[in-house]
């Protein structure tokens, strides 16, 4: 069979193109810019790729068209596969109907902290001896690749996305996965372009929670009152919660920064976790992905030193470089709460050393505006900040840099953005670079300008 994948080079398409080679389909795939680190993945997987999207990418018909959720009617490839009738299907259902089909699935859903969880999820079922499937939305450090199937008699891990599936099905992804377990992580309002409210999103929640089988378990935050009340609408499914100080699964920091912590089952205490990461959004990702691995079939006690092996995802807090006595961090930011719990726990292990924080709001959200009144809050942590104010963007932010109260400046561009923090930055600093895209390098770019002298930058 041979599978053409329309958006092949999106993080989650990427990852149905490598499912799909693993079992041995002839795949293929357009993207609108075909270009590394994704398109030398999955080229070395044998997979051809083909830059834009025109009809004749789509000659000679393949035997099934894969269409990832970028694509919209007017797409001249999407529009010959209509008007010649080619067989199609979302992503994530060919994912659902061929490969996690028959398989225990383990969904990771939430606003916030899917990639990191999943990732962490796969990791310690791994370190289990259960050689896991996966797909994740991101590399993880501990595996080098974004999805593998993993033994056919083994969980699978799956970051179970809210967004909506293909411009012909707006159910979110999620519900094509049908999991055994599903982790609810955290809910806020977000993805402003496709849902109109909070309830909105609950409602898709609530479709997960559906389809959860009575002998399969919820793993839920017991701080959110959000997800309280998607369970009020109906739950037929052993619910377990997790939570810092509350719920079935609880931890206790020995860290303040939460780079240690104790972990208690139903108030008997399992042991303590070490690692390498911070904040306490990041304790409850840990509490989380414990809970769903041991609902997978393994034993949390034998799981906890591998904590202190996990590699997180790229782009999650990453370091990035140090010059000067500056570390210089690139962090996928999309929402004020992930904002501001990870400058919390960077405050938190970093004590009264300057935070400087470059921030592109470039989610749909974000651009929309839909986040601009909590955007100067989630940066208290923040000593100074410079915003990117590209011309495109149809909101002032100088509201938001007007509330950090001479803590904040808006630049036009990457150029003038870099420029400003070097003006800033001094020995001891910590510079976090914020956006949920690629930012032109800048975090990259910036650690070389603090390798130049002044007058060359």
């Amino acid at each position: 069979m041979r599978l053409h994948i329309l958006g092949i080079c999106g993080t989650f398409m990427g990852g149905v193109a490598a499912l799909a080679r693993e079992l041995g389909l002839a795949v293929e795939g357009s993207d609108a810019s075909v270009y590394p680190p994704m398109s030398t993945q999955l080229e070395a997987l044998g997979i051809r790729l083909m830059d834009g999207y025109t009809a004749g990418h789509l000659q000679p018909a393949p035997d099934l068209v894969v269409v990832g959720n970028a694509m919209t009617r007017g797409n001249p490839a999407v529009e010959h596969m209509l008007d010649h009738r080619l067989r199609y299907v979302s992503g994530p259902q060919w994912l659902g109907e061929t490969v996690l089909a028959g398989r225990d699935v383990l969904a990771v859903a939430g606003t916030h902290g899917k990639t990191t969880t999943t990732s962490l999820l796969a990791h310690l079922l791994d370190s289990a001896g259960m050689a896991p499937g996966f797909l994740i939305g991101g590399v993880p450090g501990n595996f080098g690749v974004s999805a593998r199937l993993g033994e056919r008699t083994a969980p699978f891990a799956i970051e179970a996305d809210e967004y909506d599936t293909a411009f012909f099905d707006k159910r979110s992804k999620f519900v094509h996965y049908r999991p055994r377990v599903a982790i609810l992580n955290n809910l806020e309002y977000d993805h402003a372009d496709i849902f109109p409210d909070l309830a909105a999103i609950q409602r898709q929640f609530h479709h997960l929670v559906r389809i959860v089988p009575g002998n399969g378990r919820l793993i839920v935050n017991a701080h959110d009152a959000n997800l309280a009340e998607v369970l009020a609408m109906g739950c037929w499914t052993p619910v377990e919660t997790f939570g810092i100080g509350e719920g079935d699964w609880q931890a206790r920091l020995i860290e303040a920064d939460g780079s240690a912590f104790a972990v208690a089952y139903r108030g008997e205490t399992i042991g303590d976790v070490r690692w390498s990461l911070l904040g306490n959004h990041s304790v409850l990702n840990a509490l989380a992905a414990l809970a769903a691995a041991a609902a997978g079939g393994a034993e949390p006690r034998a799981l906890l030193p591998a904590f202190a092996d996990f590699h997180s995802v790229k782009r999650r807090m990453e370091l990035v470089g140090e010059e000067a006595g500056v570390r210089v961090y690139d962090d996928f930011a999309h929402h004020p709460t992930a904002i501001a719990t990870t400058l919390a726990g960077l405050r938190a292990r970093v004590g009264k050393a300057r935070i400087l924080v470059a921030l592109e709001p470039r989610s749909n959200s974000m651009r929309l505006g839909a986040h601009a009144a909590g955007l100067a809050p989630s940066l208290a942590d923040a000593d100074s900040v410079v915003f990117l104010h590209r011309p495109e963007l149809p909101w002032d932010a100088a509201r938001v840099t007007g509330a950090l109260q001479g803590r904040g400046r808006t630049v036009p561009g990457v150029d003038a953005l870099i420029e400003a923090l070097r003006a800033q930055a001094q020995p001891g600093d910590h510079v976090v670079f914020m956006s949920n895209g690629g930012f032109e390098n800048a975090p990259r770019r910036f650690v070389e300008a603090l390798a130049r002298p002044d007058d060359n930058l």
